[in-house]
């Protein structure tokens, strides 16, 4: 079940955003007492209520706006008992001040704006002991760890815990909480309107991750990355989860690099079957994965893991996703043209490079490596037994296809590229693999250039369905996938 928080100034907003949540599904609504600007009458905020309430009156050091007294805030949370509110959020240092009475539901509640301490299960015992209905933990995340904490204490709790962490980090355990045994979580009215960090909107809740959906059997998938809120990967594969109807759910993992390890070891704890693995892990990755298949052995970069205790499977759906691209464009271009003799300009030297490096290679093209950083590029090439150029030789070197596989004109940075107009030869095939935006300053200089471009649209497809394939045993749609992707591109609001 998902809460929604609401806080107006004024009563009248109150209760028509009450009554307009009720009527879109909203099964349990959060009124936030201390936002009201007047004398607040509990009587009018209750009476004829159109679904149940959390009634919650939040200090300043709690993330709330009560400006008097600490007195006249524990007031106005027993008359919200004594006026039947249903349940009513108590912080844990005034529990004992304030009394059950009749049916009305206590939650006893939490929050540290600053961290997820140490002591948290701790702190979960004190409240254990103030008489609670509810408890609820609400911590600001610093690390991905934190989220694995608070969910540990829904699993593992006699009273009923929601617990879930604050900030962009702590958005998947806000998702994830009642899969683990959390009564309720909590969402806000408006995306435009958040009441405290990471706090995702009803609607988000309700229709993109279907939150309802999620119970204890639900497989989880994901993207790691850092950062990861520009990803459109849960986009494609929760809608195609859907399509297919598979009881999974695909969320975006922020994980820095340091804790990458420590993530990746937690994943079956969290009963997290896969993950799509981006910038900056591709690479690091590779010394968790004790199964490697042969493209992740040559390449030494994996864009995909999949767990199966006790083994953790690597693989590399880049690679044959981005030959697919190009071998098919030079089908096109020409009828029986294939990849082998073609000299390739590929620049960049990470994870990206690597791997189609390595599949063009296999495909017996010329492959040449052109890195900001020649070592970086040297060593790639050596790795692959290709040839690698310095940076500023990028400007006239004769190449039949033209390959980015550097961040560089990725959303939201999108006027800048990494190869100059004039230095295009329309006689070149132009691929770009950044995809957001689909048409990057890079792919539209080449355009104009008149060369044949790829954009990094049709590589993403690709790989997506090779990863979708790997998670679940099944094809998706690509056409759904494309559709997808272009309509979020389309939608972003640049």
């Amino acid at each position: 079940m998902i809460c929604v928080s609401v806080g107006r100034g004024r009563h009248k907003m109150m209760m028509a955003e009450h009554k307009h949540l009720s009527e879109q599904g909203a099964e349990l609504v959060e009124l936030r007492l201390d936002y009201i600007r007047r004398p607040v009458d509990l009587k009018r905020l209750l009476k004829d209520r159109p679904c149940p309430v959390v009634a919650t009156c939040r200090r300043p050091a709690d993330g709330g706006k009560w400006m008097k007294s600490e007195s006249d805030r524990v007031m106005v949370l027993r008359t919200a008992i004594a006026d039947g509110a249903d349940y009513v959020d108590i912080e844990m240092d005034i529990a004992e001040q304030i009394p059950r009475y009749k049916d009305t539901q206590r939650i006893i509640s939490y929050h540290n704006f600053d961290e997820t301490p140490s002591n948290l299960e701790e702190i979960h015992h004190q409240m254990t002991e103030l008489d609670p209905d509810i408890i609820k933990i609400a911590t600001m995340a610093n690390n991905p760890m934190d989220n694995i904490t608070a969910l540990r204490l829904c699993r593992d709790s006699q009273i009923p815990t929601i617990a879930f962490c604050m900030g962009e980090m702590g958005v998947t355990s806000r998702l994830l909480c009642g899969k683990f045994g959390a009564p309720f979580t909590y969402a806000t009215f408006s995306s435009d309107r958040k009441l405290a960090p990471g706090m995702l909107s009803f609607e988000q809740m309700r229709d993109y991750y279907k939150y309802d959906s999620i119970g204890k059997d639900t497989k989880i998938l994901g993207v790691i990355a850092d950062p990861v809120a520009h990803s459109l990967s849960p986009i494609v594969h929760n809608t195609c989860l859907r399509d297919k109807g598979l009881d999974y759910i695909y969320l975006p993992f922020r994980v820095p690099r340091e804790y990458l390890e420590q993530f990746v070891n937690a994943c079956s704890e969290m009963d997290i079957c896969g993950l799509s693995v981006t910038i900056p892990h591709k690479e690091s990755v590779i010394k968790l994965i004790n199964a490697l298949d042969d493209n992740v052995a040559g390449i030494r970069a994996a864009n995909t893991l999949v767990f199966k205790n006790p083994n953790v499977y690597g693989y590399n759906t880049d690679c044959s996703a981005a030959v697919e691209s190009v071998s098919k464009t030079i089908e096109e271009r020409q009828e029986g043209g294939t990849l082998e003799g073609a000299r390739v300009l590929i620049l960049g030297s990470g994870g990206v490079a690597r791997a189609i490096a390595f599949g063009l290679k296999r495909a017996k093209a010329n492959v040449t490596i052109c890195a900001r950083d020649f070592r970086k590029a040297d060593a790639l090439a050596t790795a692959l037994d290709c040839e690698p150029v310095d940076w500023p030789s990028r400007a006239n070197f004769e190449c039949d296809v033209l390959i980015n596989c550097t961040p560089v004109g990725m959303y939201p940075e999108m006027d800048v590229t990494p190869f100059d107009a004039e230095w295009f030869d329309k006689k070149a095939m132009v691929f770009d693999t950044v995809y957001n935006p689909e048409q990057t300053l890079f792919i539209k200089q080449a355009r104009q250039a008149g060369c044949t471009t790829i954009t990094g649209v049709d590589m993403f497809v690709r790989q997506a369905a090779k990863q979708f394939k790997l998670f679940t045993g099944e094809n998706p749609d690509l056409k759904l996938i494309r559709y997808e992707v272009k309509r979020a591109i389309s939608a972003a609001k640049y």
